[in-house]
């Protein structure tokens, strides 16, 4: 199964914008759905968007028309645009990678995101 790497994160002003990517190993990253996750201090962790195998995207109502979820099979990557930060976007952001046919999944180690206001 894939094991995933994430990067990007960092301390941004309320307004502002980064960008995480997901760097997976192994040789089926194109055959997994690929998430975004996040956990917030004191809270449960909540899907904030998905890619399909396919190319499809489901997002969370909070982050919709803000976050852009997005997959390079060739570089075996998976990114989250975030546009508009607010202070309540503030958490931890996981990787999440599943395989549908095999049903192994893989979580990556999680990035710091701060947004300050």
């Amino acid at each position: 199964q894939v094991q995933l790497v994430e990067s990007g994160g960092g301390l941004v002003q309320a307004g502002g914008s980064l960008r995480l990517s997901c760097a997976a190993s192994g040789s089926d990253f194109g055959r997994n759905a690929m998430h975004w996750y996040r956990q917030a201090p004191g809270k449960q962790r909540e899907l904030v968007a998905l890619i399909t195998v396919g190319g499809s995207t489901v997002y969370a109502d909070s982050v919709k028309d803000r976050f852009t979820i997005s997959r390079d099979n060739a570089k075996n990557t998976v990114y989250l645009q975030m546009n508009s930060l607010k202070p309540e976007d503030t958490a931890v952001y996981y990787c999440y990678a599943f395989n549908s046919v095999t049903k192994r999944h893989s979580w990556g180690q999680g990035t710091q995101v701060t947004v300050s206001s």
